[in-house]
């Protein structure tokens, strides 16, 4: 109960502060936009070869290792996509 009490009392006195981007962050920001633009741009490629090369194995009657490629491009491009939001899940309140 006394630490409760004291608990209450420490962290009313502390506000929550609202995020803000430091001075100069723009560019790394602008940064940080030319990367997503470049994971999107190599998860699209990524299925597209994966794509064409299950095609060619299909029609050549070859090994079958492009289904394991184009899950992978696909489970990366669902966790680069939602990068953003699990880092809220984690860090944010």
């Amino acid at each position: 109960m006394i630490l409760t009490a004291a608990y209450d009392i420490v962290f009313a006195q502390i506000d929550d502060p609202s995020p803000e981007a430091p001075p100069g962050s723009e560019k790394v920001l602008k940064m940080v936009s030319y990367l997503t633009w470049f994971v999107l741009l190599s998860g699209v490629t990524g299925i597209t070869y994966a794509g064409g090369r299950f095609a060619w194995e299909k029609w050549s009657g070859g090994t079958l290792d492009s289904p394991k490629m184009l899950a992978g491009a696909m489970i990366g491009g669902i966790v680069a996509t939602s990068a953003g939001t699990i880092m809220n899940a984690i860090v944010g309140t």
